[in-house]
């Protein structure tokens, strides 16, 4: 039990490292993670060892730990892909040209996403409100709201729900509620169908 305790100790100790980020209040970045030119929402979290680039994360996001999302890009039009041609600073200190080259890729991850451990999403797509990533998938495209994607590379598995009740799910746009409002509609989140009935009323 103490082994246990300390290694929870050592664990959260190692703390996150954010830079440039804008993370809301009820949101958590775990430690050992690093959270660079992004932005997470609300009762959004990111477990450990996540590394996230550039990235714009939605309210009631579960992303697992050992995630990688974003990222940057090398050139791969010019005679070397290194940046010890770039005018960036980077990982190796010599320079033997200064050409601008450091895209901004974002990577747009909506709401209610469930993420699975040790999976990686590409720079610049965009995971839907409402999906599901497999553990440990290599997400190359654009995943549609409300979809199960999983494995290498990502394939459609099935959507979570009847196109009826996506569409009238995504128009409620409950992840906007303020916390009254989930309280009292948060009952009825077992079942979909219960909930949109009791607001469309």
């Amino acid at each position: 039990m103490l082994q246990y305790i300390f290694h929870k100790i050592v664990k959260k100790l190692r703390l996150s490292a954010i830079k440039n980020s804008k993370i809301h209040k009820s949101a958590r970045v775990e430690s050992g993670s690093s959270f660079i030119n992004s932005t997470m929402d609300r009762y959004s979290f990111c477990g450990y060892d996540c590394t996230i680039l550039n990235t714009e994360i939605g309210s009631f996001c579960s992303i697992a730990s050992n995630v990688k999302i974003g990222g940057v890009a090398h050139p791969v039009d010019f005679v070397s892909t290194s940046p010890v041609f770039l005018s960036h600073k980077d990982s190796i200190k010599q320079k033997f040209a200064n050409h601008n080259y450091l895209p901004k890729i974002i990577t747009k991850i909506e709401h209610d996403v469930w993420i699975g451990e040790g999976a990686i999403i590409k720079a610049g797509i965009t995971i839907g409100t409402g999906a599901v990533i497999g553990m440990g998938s290599v997400v190359t495209k654009d995943v549609s709201p409300y979809e199960i994607v999983g494995g290498n590379p990502a394939k459609h598995i099935r959507f979570r729900f009847t196109q009826e009740i996506i569409d009238k799910l995504l128009a409620s746009k409950w992840w906007d509620f303020d916390d009254i409002l989930l309280k009292k509609y948060g009952s009825y989140f077992n079942n979909p169908e219960s909930f949109l009935n009791e607001y469309s009323e």
